[in-house]
This record gives C-alpha cells, structure tokens and sequence, in this order.
C-alpha cells in the first residue's frame, strides 16, 4: 500500500482546534491498526518557536530528538503515544532558511529563485519526507493558519501541487471552519464557511471532507446545503461540537464516521473497527472523580492557558489515575510578595513552581517555594522551579542571603545556579540550550526511585542554566539532597528534601512524555501527596 497523505486546513477564525481534530482522526486510524503520524507547516518567519515568548504562541514543545516545536507537536504525541520529531515541524522560515542556503552555495546557479517552483518544492519535499521512511502507512500534515492569510499561500499552492501530482487515492483534504451561531437571530449561518471553501477552491484545493466547528447541532438540512455549495459530496459535511475534554473528540469523530469516510476515500481496505478501549477507560475516570484536590501553578505567563499546557494536560492525566479532579489554580508568579504569599496560596493543597526565562517574577517563585517547604505543603518545581527551589534553601537555610542564579545577578558571591559551561561561548539564542532527552541516574532510597521504580530514567530538557556542582556537598549536608544526576555530565538532574512530606523538584521537563494511558510518574505522585495533605488538614 502506498503512504496515504491527509491535509487539515482551517477557515473563517483561528483556534478552532485543527490540532485536536487531526489527532483524534490519527487516533482512529492508529485504533483500526494503521501506522499514522503527524506533521505540522507554520506560517510564520521564526525557523522555531524556540525564541518566541508563551504569550505569542503558547508552549513551546520540546521531542526526544530536542526540536523546539508548535505546542499541537505535543496533543499529537499525547493522543497517538507515538514521538515525534525535528520532522514533524516545519516553519516558513525553516523553509526559506533553507531554500536561500541552497541559493547562496549554487544550488540554483543561472536560476530565478522564486516561490513557485523553489519555495513550494521545498514545502512538497518535506510534507513528503515522513511518508519516504516506510514507518508509516499514513501522513496527516495540519497546515497552520487560516485559509486566505497571505503568510498561508505557498503552503497551499504546494497543497495543489501535490493534489495533482499524486493518485486520487493517496490524498484527502479535510478543512475545518466554523459556523456561528447568531443569538439575536438564533440561526447558525453557513455563509462564512461557504466564503472559506470558496476561497481554499480558488487556490486550486478542493475540500473531500469540512468538519464544521458549531455550538448547535447541525441539521440534516444545513449539512446538505453546506455539501451543494461547497461543492463535497453529500454526508462529507461533519459537525464537531465542544467537547468536555478533548479526548472526548476522537468518540465524537467516530460518531461522524469520519475515520470510516477518510478509509473509503483513500481506498484502505480490510481495516478492523476501532479499539479506543484504553481511552474510553481513562475517560470514565476523568468523568467520574472520587474527589478532588486543589494545586497552585505559580508562573510567568498563567494570563494564557496554552503557556503551559503540557503541565495542564498531565494533571488531568495524573486527576484520572488517582481517581481525583485536579483544579489547577493558575497564580502570576510576579503577584506573590512575602506579605501575601499566604492568602495567595491559601486554597492550595499542593504547589507547582513552573518553568519560564528571565528575571520577572523570581522572587515570587522563591516566596512561593518557601511556603511550600516551611508549611510542609506537597512541593514540586519543574525547570527554572528547580533552580528557584535551590536558590530559595541557599538565603533561608544555609544563610546566605546574597544566592541567586547568574540570569538573575550575575556578580552574585553565592552562584548556585549558574549558566552550564557550554552555554558560556554561545552567543546564538535559537537552538542552541540543552534541548531533547537525556539520561537520569536515580539515587537508590529516594523519594525519586520510589516514583520511578527504576534506577536509569530518560526525560527532556530546555535551559541554558544548571545547579552549580561547587555547592552540592553544602547542599546536602544542609538536607537539599541531589538524587538524580546526569550520568555523562554529573549534573544534577533531581533535588528532594527527605524531611519533607513531599518536595521534589527537577531540571527536566518530566510533563513533556505525560499520555492519558501512561500519565507521568512524578504528576500521579505529586497528587497523591496533594489528596493525602488535603485529607490530613481535615482530620
């Protein structure tokens, strides 16, 4: 059988999720036993996201193989439990970076280059590159944005292309849009998806499926009319509803047929029906909490939820395994003083200090890390929570008031937490931290190896700075204990403080590797100690 290619497009607004419906559908194929994977084309001019703020674009998602990738990389590898890799995000910029280094060494000596044939060949060579590997049977590419942006267009034309170039039954287009619902009128209105397959049609892509984003159902009628002027075949109009939970949605596309229209259209036969039974038992959990348990997320960027959404994912992940709903509390790290910092974590039966870059809003997190540790409140710091947690024991146990990470005060005379000494020559920001997974050896007797029930771990990293080894022995003499380290480097990948209930934090990115059917290790643990913390208050 011949790699078969999917596009998802979108229409008429942004964030209408073409990233979740592209997973759900790549959950159904993988669920009636294909070999499916995910890749997708951004608009914009970064060759990244990795120097973005969270506030453009939301996470930035790191894959084993240190890619700084679009946040949808990581509901792809959530929903299939399949990684992903540099391949499977590539940006305008990706694409012109490369096609002018080409230009520059002679690549095209005596040729115009041009988007068209240059920039869209080199879009059609990497939306094919997966489909090259023999690894999978078929290649769903989103292509971000929205139909008729003009930072859209090549990606489209390369759409064309390849929708001429190959066999009818090797490619489907599906494109997601939006059907409003006018409350004045209480009508939903078809005529802005209409505009939005016009205009996809006049660039040559003719739609074989829309799925149609709506807050009401839709009725046979308006799919019908919907069909007669999109120009699709009749029952090729689907609805996706909001969903409760996203993993809701591969249930709700099931209902539509739409793995079933998509395996007709590109001529798989022999397929068994879907086994989502894994799936359909985590969300029976999710439905159906025991309890509940309240967790502070002390950040940077709380304003946008997509900031962190792989540490929300793993809640919800870890809230089923314990049988508990987690209400994250989202709590602006810039907020919390040392006079406040009791109201503002008054509701939390547990404390995550989250990752970010720079100076705002440090002295927050270390407020934050202090209430945790002294009031023995379940703790549990990820990336630069980590260092804050280091620095934060360094002023308020070991005394010395003047400790800091080097990002923050670079004379500081107490360097705990300094840049790693192959970040000291590096003046390119982009692609350039410690990026993708590394091995972590784990202290036997920890609070670590309980977690794991192993001694060699493997999880993923972003950052430039590390615990600064000259103070480790002072450290754990002080009860800060290092209990997992690089084994390569030695660098301190785990810090825990045995006195404590629960106190945990690590310079990985542990919510990274989190799926609904393996939640992450240290999320499930650190909510179990949340519900039992909660559960003692009471008593």
């Amino acid at each position: 059988m011949n790699t078969k290619y999917i596009f998802v497009t979108g229409g008429v607004a942004s964030s209408l999720g073409k990233g979740i419906i592209a997973a759900s559908l790549a959950k159904l194929l993988q669920a009636r036993g294909l070999r499916v994977t995910i890749q997708k084309f951004d608009p914009y001019l970064n060759i990244d996201p990795g120097t973005l703020n969270p506030y453009e674009h939301g996470e930035c998602y790191v894959t084993e193989d240190g890619a700084e990738t679009d946040l949808d990389l990581g509901h792809y590898e959530r929903f299939l439990g399949v990684y992903t890799s540099q391949a499977n995000n590539v940006t305008t910029g990706r694409i012109y970076n490369t096609v002018i280094t080409k230009e520059r060494e002679g690549a095209y000596l005596g040729k115009t280059v041009q988007i068209v044939p240059h920039i869209t060949d080199e879009i059609k060579r990497r939306m094919l590159l997966l489909g090259q590997t023999g690894d999978y049977d078929v290649i769903i590419t989103e292509v971000g944005g929205t139909v008729g942006d003009m930072e859209s267009q090549p990606f489209v034309e390369a759409m064309r292309q390849l929708q001429w170039e190959m066999p009818e039954e090797d490619f489907l287009s599906i494109h997601l849009t939006l059907i409003p619902y006018l409350k004045a009128a209480k009508e939903l209105k078809t005529k802005p998806t209409q505009h939005s397959v016009q205009e996809l049609q006049s660039q040559g892509v003719h739609p074989d499926i829309i799925v149609c984003r709506t807050e009401k159902e839709l009725t046979p009628e308006l799919r019908r009319k919907i069909a007669l002027f999109c120009n699709v075949k009749p029952g090729h109009v689907i609805q996706s509803m909001d969903a409760w939970s996203i993993y809701q949605v591969p249930f709700n596309m099931e209902a539509e047929h739409l793995d079933e229209m998509v395996v007709n259209k590109l001529e798989i036969p022999d397929l068994p029906v879907p086994d989502l039974s894994k799936l359909k038992s985590f969300l029976e959990k999710l439905a159906h909490p025991e309890s509940e348990v309240n967790i502070a997320l002390v950040g940077k960027y709380v304003e946008l939820q997509d900031a962190y959404k792989s540490i929300q994912e793993s809640f919800v992940h870890a809230g089923a395994a314990n049988c508990c709903k987690v209400n994250v509390i989202t709590v602006q790290a810039d907020h919390i003083t040392p006079e406040n910092v009791s109201e503002k974590l008054s509701r939390a039966d547990g404390i995550l200090v989250a990752p970010g870059f720079g100076a705002r809003g440090l002295e927050g997190k270390i407020c934050a890390v202090r209430h945790a540790r002294e009031n023995k409140i379940p703790f549990f710091g990820i990336c630069l929570g980590m260092q804050m947690a280091v620095v934060e024991f360094s002023r308020n146990v070991l005394g010395w008031a003047d400790a800091a990470s080097t990002e923050e005060k670079p004379d500081t005379k107490h360097p705990v937490i300094d840049l790693m000494e192959e970040q000291k020559k590096t003046t390119r920001k982009g692609g350039t931290m410690r990026l993708g997974a590394y091995p972590c050896k784990v202290q036997k007797g920890t609070l670590a190896s309980q977690i794991y029930g192993r001694q060699m771990i493997s999880e993923r990293h972003r950052h430039r700075y590390e615990l600064n080894n000259l103070y480790a022995d002072e450290l754990q003499a002080a009860g800060l204990h290092v209990s997992g380290i690089n084994p390569q480097s030695r660098l301190a990948e785990i810090v825990e403080i045995p006195e404590h209930p629960f106190f945990i934090a690590t310079q990985f990115h542990p919510e990274l590797k989190s799926t609904p059917e393996h939640p992450q290790p240290i999320f499930v643990h650190f909510v179990k100690a949340a519900l039992n913390h909660k559960s003692n208050k009471k008593s």
